[in-house]
């Protein structure tokens, strides 16, 4: 009687929904779209409305406002994964289904596709029970797959020590003003809380209250692009990104992994003109929200990009215009130029909405930090001679050079969306591409420190290759193959330069002609020219850099960018220090794939490096120190702010040390030590760790200090840096032996060196006492911590642009 009893509940409920439904939806308005849907105000549900089953459609969660800070990286627009998904019934419910297209067989044979499909393992996002059926339309209930973390803001709290945070639907809802129905596609949007004990620092900063964090979170159901879409092979020389699958219906003769680029659907209405318009334009849209002058140096600077498809024989087929103030910029119909506010500064980047499928990108979206124009202005303010000294409006310079960066910075993130890489071996190859991180290239003309060429003012030569490759509309019967290879061909013979992220970010990086914020083909030398260049700003570095009534700890943090403005070439010359110069290469491209640095060129950037290891580089003048008392309340350091170990004052050793540090973390990195002894070993007449060591070790520690206390106070903190590292470098367990070797070697000299000069050398005894110590007990040693260096890279920090 029991089980009759739970039986008949089953069947019924079911049935009760759907007659609840069924009358309710007489009062319900609809929208009606690519989708159809009614919204339910009085239990504040969304219905959805399914007529064809088994087709797919693309599905994408993104944030449409999110938590203001860059370190827990949950920002405004900020786009989710895409996925293929489709409908299925089964039973009283309806199933939301991801296919597995990381693994396919493209054949005509559906037999063939089963037996791989049924292989690997496919999603079910969701299960919806069925609250009416009309004919074959079933009408579900979506609220609850719409309330869910599909971003996963919970786990980015917890993965960035903010704390244990679990969603409230109590305290979540519809949002109906941003929840829409088109042709094309459908819009849902979603107010979500998140309830926890908040323990990080970033959260409680941007919340005004931390236990409770509300976002919006943003689905969107989506037509997937009409058949014709030609993918492109991926080659990589080309400066696109690769977009692969497993094609298991391969002949066995074919590699089974398939490499293509993702690329905007463009053709000409015209292919055999010289000069055509595109069928369909690209075309972006500039967030309404962005202020002037902002406004007109992103749309300037976007496009630019025009230039490179007109080389291509299209017109006017890339176009940027604001985006309508009753749009949303996430709505997939637009491709769009986010103005994203964070509480610090941070990265700006590229993505897109793409077809899992093809390759084709659908929606690019780029999202903007704010803040990130302040840096670009600092540096200016830092660099500039005396700014403020007679008008606290005197600003036009450095405004001028902070908009040349967004210009830039603007070309450089639209690229991204359109499928193109970094390309950062272009700022050593004549600055050919606005997907490098360029370093603002500021001159001594006459004297005098001049920004007008800071940074370029239109797309580069590489870029064009890039265009050409992922976007030439090829005339009828061409061999697109040979075509492509011609192109690349061509950029290779005019010397253009491609190397992109994984070998170029590494701080053990070996690449001599691939960097983040460089300049100049011989880093080296231009390393000594921008130690010319900071030297020559901080001659002339006063209070007048800051404006009237601002307090001195304000001109403190001005400092900071003129202090380190040589961190990134010193980066830029060290990877010439057991140096390679390599490329993409492919069989029958008949060029060598790598070779090493010559021993000439590794001893010139050595040299250079080692001048900012030298006191008279890293000491802070005493006529500039007057000027940095104990900050003022309200005025507190920052991630941004000189860092020290004397408390309230301001402490120059530790700036020293600071910048100490920074060049021996590259100099002697683990894998570059490893990489001069493999190129010592295979060359007898390049050079060699030992040689690196030595002329380290002379030019710091054994070298005769300065007679003036503080260059020798400097000096010193220097000088234990150097030891700490090479102590390091002998305990390391990743390298090869003989780096081991090569460094208890060095400290053993360095021990008989100091003991040679005895009481001479300042501080001589706690140096003999710390390599003692190390020898006697290596597994107790543990590096010594320098002061962290500010953040300051002119984009952000440690993430991608």
């Amino acid at each position: 009687m029991r089980f009759l009893l739970s039986f008949s509940l089953l069947v019924m409920f079911p049935l009760l929904l759907v007659g609840q439904f069924a009358e309710k939806r007489k009062n319900l308005e609809k929208s009606e779209g690519f989708f159809d849907y009614y919204y339910d105000a009085s239990d504040d549900k969304v219905y959805l409305e399914v007529e064809e089953l088994e087709k797919e459609f693309l599905y994408v969660y993104s944030l449409s406002s999110g938590i203001g800070s860059n370190d827990i990286g949950l920002d405004r627009g900020q786009l989710g994964n895409e996925q293929v998904v489709f409908f299925r019934k089964a039973g009283n419910k309806l199933l939301l289904i991801q296919p597995n297209l990381q693994y396919r067989a493209l054949t005509d044979n559906p037999l063939e596709k089963k037996s791989v499909e049924q292989a690997f393992a496919k999603s079910i996002l969701f299960g919806f029970p069925i609250v009416e059926t009309r004919g074959n339309t079933h009408v579900v209930d979506l609220t609850g797959f719409l309330m869910q973390d599909a971003h996963g803001v919970s786990d980015r709290l917890r993965d960035t020590g903010q704390g244990s945070y679990t969603l409230d639907t109590s305290r979540s809802a519809m949002n109906p003003e941003r929840t829409r129905a088109f042709p094309k596609n459908v819009e849902f949007d979603v107010l979500l809380t998140f309830k926890g004990e908040p323990k990080g620092g970033y959260v409680r900063s941007v919340t005004p209250n931390p236990k409770l964090v509300t976002v919006a979170q943003h689905h969107s159901f989506i037509e997937l692009p009409d058949p014709g879409f030609q993918m492109r092979e991926f080659d990589p020389r080309s400066g696109s990104y690769p977009f692969s699958f497993y094609d298991y219906a391969t002949p066995v003769e074919k590699p089974i992994l398939k490499r293509y680029i993702p690329r905007h659907r463009l053709e000409k209405k015209d292919p055999s003109a010289a000069l055509s318009e595109a069928v369909e334009p690209i075309v972006y849209y500039l967030d309404n929200g962005t202020p002037e002058p902002v406004r007109s140096a992103l749309l300037e600077g976007g496009r630019w990009w025009n230039q490179a498809f007109e080389a291509i024989g299209y017109k006017d087929a890339f176009q940027l215009k604001m985006l309508p103030d009753d749009a949303d910029p996430l709505d997939v119909r637009y491709n769009v130029i986010q103005w994203v506010h964070r509480s610090t500064r941070g990265w700006s980047y590229g993505s897109s909405v793409t077809d899992p499928r093809t390759g084709e990108i659908i929606k690019g979206h780029v999202s903007l930090g704010s803040l990130r124009i302040r840096q670009d202005f600092m540096i200016a303010q830092a660099l500039a001679e005396k700014p403020f000294e007679t008008a606290d409006d005197n600003d036009r310079a450095l405004m001028e050079l902070a908009l040349a960066r967004i210009r830039q910075l603007s070309a450089h993130e639209i690229g991204h969306t359109l499928g193109f890489a970094h390309n950062f071996a272009a700022s050593s190859n004549d600055k050919t591409s606005v997907m490098d991180y360029p370093h603002p290239d500021i001159r001594l003309v006459d004297g005098k420190i001049d920004f007008s060429g800071a940074y370029e003012t239109g797309i580069g030569s590489w870029d064009k290759v890039t265009v050409a490759y992922a976007y030439s509309d090829f005339r009828e019967g061409t061999d697109e193959r040979a075509a492509l290879q011609e192109i690349l061909r061509k950029a290779e013979a005019s010397g253009l330069r491609y190397i992109s992220d994984r070998d170029a970010r590494a701080p053990g990086g070996s690449h001599a002609y691939a960097h983040l914020w460089d300049n100049g083909r011989n880093a080296a030398e231009e390393l000594g020219r921008v130690l010319d260049l900071r030297e020559k700003a901080m001659e002339s570095f006063s209070p007048a850099n800051i404006r009237t009534l601002e307090p001195y700890a304000v001109l403190e943090d001005v400092f900071v960018p003129l202090y380190f403005f040589h961190r990134y070439q010193t980066e830029a010359a060290v990877k010439s220090v057991g140096g390679m110069d390599y490329r993409y290469g492919v069989r029958g491209d008949g060029a060598d794939p790598w070779k090493a640095l010559p021993r000439k060129e590794q001893e010139q950037a050595l040299q250079a490096v080692l001048q900012t290891l030298e006191a008279d580089q890293l000491a802070i003048p005493g006529r500039i120190l007057q000027w940095f008392p104990p900050r003022p309340i309200g005025y507190d350091a920052t991630r941004e702010s000189f860092k020290g170990k004397t408390g309230v004052s301001f402490d120059p050793l530790a700036a020293a040390e600071t910048a100490a540090d920074m060049t021996l973390g590259f100099l002697l990195h683990p894998q570059r030590a490893s990489r001069l002894v493999n190129q010592h070993s295979m060359d007898a007449g390049q050079l060699s760790l030992q040689e690196v060591l030595s002329a380290l070790v002379a030019g710091t520690i054994t070298d005769k200090l300065p007679k003036d206390s503080y260059m020798a106070g400097v000096q010193q903190v220097i000088n234990f840096r150097v030891l700490e590292h090479l102590m390091n470098l002998a305990s390391q367990p990743e390298v090869h032996p003989q780096v081991n070797a090569a460094a208890h070697a060095a400290l053993s000299d360095l021990k008989t060196s100091l003991a040679r000069q005895g009481t001479g050398q300042p501080l001589a005894a706690e140096i003999l006492r710390r390599i003692k110590r190390f020898e006697e007990h290596p597994e107790l040693f543990k590096v010594t911590e320098a002061p962290k260096i500010p953040d300051g890279s002119p984009i952000g920090m440690d993430c991608f642009q």
